[in-house]
């Protein structure tokens, strides 16, 4: 007789790889394609580029080949340089490009999505909120993507500094023991470092300061303070150093540029900094200009940060105990580390306000200034830091969207906006995509531009300020640029070797795009003994051989 066996599936007994939960499974497919996107911008001569980036790339040329160690951005006494110290490896390996210069802010891009991930899990959200989150940042309009990929100074580190120094008093005000010291020691690197690069993260550096002190203030006053306030100066170390070689007053250089003393109304600042100016600076509007519907987030964002702040005041006064009691009395940190619920909840609470008082904090900072009544289309970047607030800002319509039982009023508005913001934020990277023929054709131009100079033989040229120290970056010195104005006087030179060695010169050249001030200016009076030529787009009046 035969013993009837149970056969056992051969695979059963084999461990199964763990798999990713669908959230963030997909939050990493659209944190990809949000790269992947940048990435094809690059490669397309997207955003375009100019003689500002170009003076970043100079800076990393000169730190590639050993020649300079520039603190700030050349020809001013503000804006660190810590773009050139990034790219000058690149630029040493492959020589100057606008791909060496930019390639290093992809990579602080993504460390932005994924620590706006991390934040966002840390601060109570669930992962398909935090897909949200990276879901919004992956998109890219036209002004998004030019703080974020552009080498013009201090934009593109900016938000990866803020969500890093979220993190860090997350971890400090929710008393985790383990390197806290460290932490201390990493909230004030960045913190001095900000003050180097860009003061404009300032208001989130005092609101999480705040944050940290009020909940980890006792830890403050040993080592922990004195690695925080070391660390602090040594991020600052550059603009304290400089500031002591030169004797100058290191904030006297921002304010003087802040254009404090430029004209503009009050109510040319109110519709810049609080009408135009949010939905530019997070990415609803078309290129360089928004269209009257794509307004709508001007009313919106006062609405979410006053909702916003009250829910996270509210839990910080209740010790976050309601909020414990309706999750089942225990908080779960994104790590896997248990920690008490209450305090949890309240830390979080804690640091949702602090980056809901940096946005206000930013958002008043620029209302104020002339700049948003005189350039809002152009100076909307300085509102580049409220992506930081993202997570935070989203947190009461989310929650309510995502509340069971029948269907209302309010779910329905809170879907609406979220669905409306998506939307918005896509049709505007349609807008950024759809520039991307004009800019390699410009791109294009310009390479033609180069390489007719190098043909007849040219070292050195005048021109305008746009065209100058692109051109010089883009022959890697090969041909160096002086600046003049429409009315041929000298122009703003951000290195001084450059006019010189152009004034000794026995026969520089002059460039201009046709159609441009200078341009029409030498062609009523052409410098002597020149002739003109038109190639690509630029008049060149070149010495008769």
């Amino acid at each position: 007789m035969t013993t009837g066996v149970r056969q056992v599936a051969r695979d059963a007994t084999r461990p199964r790889a763990p798999r990713w939960p669908a959230p963030v499974a997909l939050a990493l497919l659209v944190g990809l394609a949000g790269v992947g996107y940048r990435l094809a911008l690059l490669l397309g001569d997207t955003p375009r580029t100019n003689s500002d980036e170009a003076t970043m790339g100079l800076a990393a040329l000169h730190i590639a080949r050993g020649e300079d160690f520039p603190v700030f951005f050349y020809g001013q006494a503000y804006m660190g340089a810590l773009e050139a110290y990034l790219a000058a490896p690149l630029v040493a390996l492959a020589g100057p490009s606008l791909l060496a210069l930019r390639l290093p802010l992809l990579a602080l891009y993504a460390l932005f999505l994924f620590l706006s991930w991390r934040l966002t899990r840390r601060l109570g959200g669930d992962r398909w909120f935090a897909l949200l989150v990276v879901g919004l940042l992956a998109l890219g309009a036209d002004r998004i993507v030019k703080n974020q990929l552009i080498a013009g100074g201090g934009y593109p580190e900016l938000n990866p500094i803020g969500a890093g120094l979220a993190l860090l008093t997350l971890d400090l005000a929710t008393g985790r023991p383990a390197g806290r010291r460290w932490r201390f020691a990493g909230f004030g690197f960045l913190a001095g470092l900000t003050v180097w690069v860009d003061p404009l993260l300032l208001p989130y550096v005092l609101a999480l300061g705040a944050v940290l002190v009020a909940t980890a203030g006792r830890h403050l006053l040993g080592r922990g303070g004195a690695l925080l306030a070391g660390a602090t100066l040594l991020g600052a170390a550059p603009l304290l150093g400089y500031a002591l070689a030169h004797d100058r007053n290191p904030l006297a250089a921002v304010f003087a540029a802040s254009g404090g003393d430029a004209v503009a109304s009050w109510a040319e600042r109110l519709h810049g900094g609080l009408v135009l100016g949010p939905a530019l600076g997070m990415g609803l509007c078309s290129p360089g200009h928004c269209a009257t519907w794509q307004l709508w987030w001007a009313l919106a964002l006062p609405v979410l940060l006053v909702l916003a702040g009250l829910s996270a005041w509210r839990a910080v006064r209740a010790g976050g105990v309601r909020a414990v009691r309706a999750e089942g009395a225990r908080a779960v940190r994104a790590d896997g580390v248990r920690a008490d619920g209450a305090r949890a909840v309240r830390a979080g609470a804690a640091v949702r306000l602090a980056l809901l008082a940096g946005a206000v904090g930013t958002l008043a900072a620029y209302t104020v200034s002339s700049a948003a009544g005189r350039t809002p289309v152009e100076s909307s970047r300085y509102l580049s830091c409220l992506a930081i607030s993202l997570p935070a800002l989203l947190w009461p319509l989310w929650t309510v969207a995502r509340r069971r039982g029948p269907v209302d009023l309010p779910r329905l508005a809170a879907v609406g906006a979220l669905v409306a913001l998506l939307g918005t934020a896509t049709v505007a990277t349609a807008g950024a995509l759809a520039t991307v023929p004009a800019n390699r054709a410009e791109a294009q131009r310009h390479r033609a531009l180069v390489e007719t100079l190098r043909e007849r033989g040219v070292r050195h040229v005048y021109g305008e300020y746009w065209t100058c120290n692109r051109l010089t970056y883009a022959t890697g010195e090969e041909i160096v640029c002086a600046v003049l104005d429409e009315t041929l006087r000298p122009g703003l030179d951000r290195l001084p070797a450059y006019p010189r060695a152009v004034r000794e010169s026995p026969a520089p050249a002059y460039v201009a795009p046709v159609g441009s001030p200078l341009a029409r200016r030498l062609d009523r009076s052409p410098p002597p003994a020149r002739h003109p030529l038109t190639v690509a787009g630029w008049r060149i009046w070149l010495p008769h051989p």
